[in-house]
């Protein structure tokens, strides 16, 4: 009875009562190795407190550090043919699909929404990395032509926050015919005298930075964020010379006129706020700090964005 008592009824009660701890509650610096808890992080826009690195950002997240009140409009984005090529490699294609899906909640790698930035509205996409890199597939292409769409149909600047790895093979030439798409769109947005900003987070590579990434009015960078083409071990490979200290990044790239500026996480709100204001001749207006109240876009033809999208419910701003 003693062994029963003391060994076998205490590991069944453990057992019966043990609590799931949640993972990732601390979060690692990839520079310095300095541990933050989850919370904190959250609070401090994503940003480590000691080292000042700048960690990915989920969409949600960003848009809502991003508008008034937290609150935004969620863009409908048309849909595409899944799996248009078969694709298998190692995994069918719809597989990886339905695996990222699961993981970031989101249909694809893009979420574009509408609100007000400091009293003025503004349409903004967010590229998800975590969604498959961050690659650009049609489901992509479209919904940053809906975005832009979008933003001359209504009369806003557009932000674009990219992110990405490139193209995604997976779906071959329609995958690639997406940078010419989306380039013509963002030439409709310069014919109506409209914004485009792009802020390039890290990483942003391959055929992403090769058309609509590099292509703003205003290109702004946040610190450390590498931008380039290829990358730089193939650059290296390739030339078999070595690379400057800190090539393809923020920093070097403002510093040889390929940015215009680098701009910490903390100061991203005002100095968009700043940049479309003056990009539009909009006067100073004091940002609503709660409920948005968004006028109905007006009726197009052959735009689906441009129905009144069904509003979402958000927190207040990640740092308010």
């Amino acid at each position: 009875m003693n062994w029963i008592s003391n060994v076998v009824r205490p590991k069944l009660n453990s057992f019966l009562n043990r609590r799931d701890v949640p993972e990732n509650l601390w979060v690692k610096c990839p520079e310095t190795g300095q541990l933050v808890f989850h919370k904190d992080l959250e609070s401090n826009l994503h940003v480590i407190p000691g080292s000042g690195y700048h960690m990915r950002m989920e969409p949600a997240a960003r848009l809502r550090s991003v508008f008034d009140g937290g609150k935004w409009y969620d863009i409908a984005l048309p849909a595409v043919p899944v799996d248009p090529l078969k694709f298998r490699d190692e995994k069918r294609y719809t597989d990886r699909l339905r695996d990222a899906r699961a993981k970031t909640g989101a249909q694809d790698a893009l979420k574009v929404g509408y609100g007000k930035l400091e009293g003025l509205p503004v349409t903004v996409a967010v590229q998800d990395f975590g969604f498959m890199g961050g690659s650009l597939g049609m489901a992509a292409g479209e919904a940053i032509i809906t975005g832009l769409e979008t933003a001359a149909a209504r009369g806003t600047p557009f932000i674009m926050f990219a992110s990405s790895g490139g193209a995604r093979m997976q779906e071959g030439i329609l995958s690639l015919m997406q940078m010419p798409r989306t380039t013509c769109a963002i030439q409709e947005l310069r014919e109506a005298k409209l914004p485009y900003i792009v802020v390039l987070t890290n990483p942003t590579t391959g055929g992403v930075t090769a058309s609509y990434a590099m292509l703003g009015d205003i290109q702004i960078a946040e610190p450390g964020a590498l931008i380039g083409f290829a990358g730089p071990r193939v650059i290296e490979q390739t030339i078999r010379e070595k690379l400057p200290e800190g090539f393809q990044r923020a920093e070097y790239l403002r510093d040889h006129g390929m940015v215009d500026l680098v701009v910490h996480r903390h100061e991203m709100r005002a100095t968009l706020g700043r940049l479309c204001r003056l990009l539009m001749r909009a006067p100073a207006v004091a940002a609503e700090p709660a409920v948005v109240t968004l006028p109905p876009a007006p009726a197009e033809a052959g735009t689906e964005a441009a129905a009144a999208p069904a509003p979402v419910p958000v927190v207040a701003p990640v740092g308010a």
